[in-house]
């Protein structure tokens, strides 16, 4: 716990691992993305019908997962949606909670331990 980067890295390299097992199970392929300008997204989920979804991996707190809101709103509006078409959703994923939500602003709040339901 005296080093929350740390756990941080370690979260997200697990989550990314767990996000890769169930979207494999039905026929998806999970990639990262980095653009020229340090724009990132950790997770970003491809299905086979062409529909796509971002996820930032955060392990909690409001403060990191404003920032990750940030960053997918940020993202997905330099999307070319001619192109690729609008994300089917973005979500932020924590370490921690009982259950997953939708904010206001259409990002999906989702605890790990949700993912098998």
């Amino acid at each position: 716990m005296g080093d929350l980067s740390t756990l941080g890295l370690l979260f997200e390299t697990l989550a990314v691992r767990d996000l890769r097992v169930f979207a494999e199970a039905i026929d998806g392929k999970v990639s990262h993305y980095r653009d020229r300008n340090g724009l990132e997204c950790d997770a970003v989920i491809h299905l086979r019908n062409g529909t796509y979804g971002l996820v930032e991996v955060k392990i909690g707190g409001e403060t990191l997962i404003e920032e990750g809101a940030k960053n997918l709103k940020k993202l997905a509006s330099k999307i070319n949606t001619d192109n690729m078409g609008k994300p089917a959703f973005l979500m932020i994923l924590t370490a921690l909670g009982s259950y997953a939500f939708k904010r206001s602003d259409d990002i999906w709040i989702v605890p790990i331990g949700s993912l098998k339901d």
